[in-house]
């Protein structure tokens, strides 16, 4: 209960601290923001104003302008400054450029052919003639034309005649047409406004057209004074409706923040006042505060996030450590375990250490047997075609008694070329008899090294040398259709030959009972593989074909075989990664056997 408090009070904390904290960056980014759009506009009236200011004081150096201060009564002369302060008035592109004596009456001014001319009008009461009349230097002033109330800032200066004597004052209006075009540009902030007030408070320059001429002192008992009333005449001055708030923490002196209300509604604005140059005039830029509630807001959502993310890392960390604990404690038990059954895991180890040594000893027994058996089958095949091989040779051995008896009375008689003869059929059996036996003799044989790159076409030559050796091998119509082109195979002649042996023989076994036996071997080409077909026109294979290769299987009797042929053929098959199988022949006129090796390419 004491956690939930706790997490309580601290998410509490958070809201508050992140609130704050939003409040606190929300306004500093305001405040950048204002200061930033202060500076901008700052320096677009001192680049104004700057541009102004020196050229009342050079009209003033002009002759014509004291000659027609010093001669107000000679008609051409002020007929020619009236037609200079015109081209003046073109040249700086000004609104009014005028002259008037010490007493404030105007005696020329570019407007002197309009209804609403200068000429004859008493301006003394305007402070930027007596303050230049008083000081003897430029003035600067902003107000409403008493003639033709349009806003202007008035540039004036004293005119001195060449004694050094004031002999009265030129003024150069211009318009605020540009200034408010370059006010009106785009701001870097929204919901921003500006106004500009003027010594007593009253704005003459504002973002929103509802806001000029009006009183921002934010007295509303108290009137407009009468300077105010000839500065701006016929206008209301009314206060505007605003309320200071106070500044917020961590904010400059020039800014504030306050509350202003308008058609029922009250906006609030951070307000920043900055003084412009050369002039008593304010500059507040106003940016609306509702940013900083989504600041506030963003710090909200962080706070509540971090918040969560700590609680989740603390309770992730408490529930670790009670599990660290327990599984600390279930460690030690674990351990006393461990130590009761260690020596039992010992004992068990050795014991399947002897059993794992047993194994190896029995597997290397078994393949050395399976070589045995292996090389005990080709004798056993040897054995069974002894028959036949004492057939084959007994032939040539009579054949060459005959012919060494012969040669023997030849030899009597004198008959050389008849010896020579009988010696050439001796030797020709003589070598057919030692080929009889080579083939034999390899087939005898152990095979020696790994497998290799093979011509499969000479182990079936070789394997039907063996066979058609035996004397049950004859009147048997044996088809080799032999490719013309070397079947290159992975593989061992003598293993293979071993496998076509015993393949051929069990075919020859099988077609002994037809009248007209035939057996056909063709090799074809099988997408990455050759194919070796051994085909008879026997009585067919058992139902189960795969039975016929399992260790001591046959159907034979007991002279023809133990039954290891297919099964050891089988293991050889796989041991060159080939495949041996056996069916009966689609066509029901016999069996079939398949024998399948990996195709190689020749090599250099």
């Amino acid at each position: 209960m004491s956690y939930r408090i706790g997490a309580f009070v601290v998410f509490v904390i958070t809201l508050a601290v992140s609130w704050m904290l939003g409040g606190w960056a929300g306004y500093q980014q305001v405040e950048r923001d204002s200061l930033e759009e202060s500076f901008r506009y700052r320096q677009l009236v001192g680049n104004e104003l700057n541009r102004y200011l020196p050229i009342p004081e050079l009209m003033a150096e002009h002759p014509l302008l004291a000659a027609a201060l010093s001669a107000p009564g000679n008609p051409a002369v002020v007929h020619q400054a009236n037609e200079e302060m015109q081209r003046m008035a073109t040249i700086v592109g000004s609104s009014d450029v005028y002259l008037m004596d010490t007493t404030g009456l105007t005696i020329a001014a570019n407007n002197y052919q309009q209804a609403g001319s200068f000429v004859g009008r008493n301006f003394s009461f305007r402070p930027y003639f007596y303050e230049a009349i008083t000081s003897g230097r430029s003035a600067i002033y902003f107000a409403l034309g008493s003639t033709s109330r349009v806003r202007g800032l008035y540039f004036s200066h004293p005119v001195r005649a060449e004694q050094g004597q004031l002999l009265g004052v030129v003024v150069v209006k211009v318009l605020v047409h540009e200034l408010e075009s370059q006010w009106h540009r785009p701001a870097s902030v929204r919901e921003a406004e500006m106004v500009v007030l003027d010594e007593a408070g009253v704005s003459f320059l504002a973002s929103k057209p509802e806001w000029l001429y009006r009183d921002f002192t934010g007295s509303a008992e108290q009137a407009p004074g009468e300077a105010s009333r000839q500065r701006y005449p016929d206008r209301d001055l009314r206060p505007v409706s605003l309320q200071y708030l106070g500044k917020p923490f961590g904010l400059s002196g020039a800014s504030e923040t306050l509350r202003i209300r308008e058609d029922g509604r009250a906006h609030e604005y951070l307000s920043v006042t900055t003084p412009l140059p050369r002039l008593d005039w304010t500059l507040r830029v106003m940016v609306s505060t509702r940013s900083v509630v989504w600041t506030r807001l963003g710090f909200v959502l962080g706070g509540i996030a971090i918040y969560f993310g700590v609680l989740l890392a603390w309770l992730y960390l408490r529930e670790r450590y009670r599990r660290e604990a327990e599984l600390a404690l279930r460690g030690e038990q674990l351990e006393l375990s461990v130590a009761e059954r260690t020596a039992d895991l010992e004992q068990s180890n050795r014991k399947l250490m002897d059993e794992i040594r047993e194994r190896e000893r029995t597997q290397s027994e078994l393949r050395e047997t399976q070589q045995e058996l292996i090389q005990a089958a080709k004798l056993a095949v040897l054995g069974q075609m002894s028959a036949g091989l004492n057939h084959e040779m007994s032939q040539p051995l009579t054949a060459i008694q005959t012919y060494a008896r012969n040669s023997r009375r030849f030899l009597e008689k004198g008959a050389a070329d008849m010896v020579d003869e009988n010696l050439s059929e001796i030797v020709l059996l003589c070598d057919k008899m030692a080929e009889l036996t080579r083939q034999f003799k390899v087939f005898a044989r152990k095979s020696e090294g790994p497998p290799t790159i093979v011509d499969f076409r000479l182990s079936v030559d070789a394997s039907l040398k063996i066979i058609v050796a035996q004397k049950s091998s004859v009147g048997i119509d044996i088809r080799w259709n032999r490719p013309e082109q070397p079947v290159l195979c992975h593989g061992d002649l003598i293993r293979i030959e071993q496998v076509m042996v015993n393949l051929l023989a069990n075919a020859v076994q099988a077609v002994e009972s037809q009248e007209q036996p035939v057996i056909t071997i063709d090799v074809e080409e099988q997408g990455e593989c050759w194919r070796c077909l051994v085909r008879d026109n026997g009585t067919g294979l058992p139902a189960n074909t795969e039975q016929i290769f399992e260790p001591f299987f046959t159907t034979k009797s007991v002279k023809q075989g133990l039954g290891l042929g297919l099964s050891i053929s089988r293991q050889i098959a796989d041991a060159l990664g080939g495949r041996l199988t056996g069916r009966n022949r689609s066509d029901a006129l016999g069996a079939e056997f398949e024998f399948t090796l990996q195709k190689r390419e020749a090599t250099e």
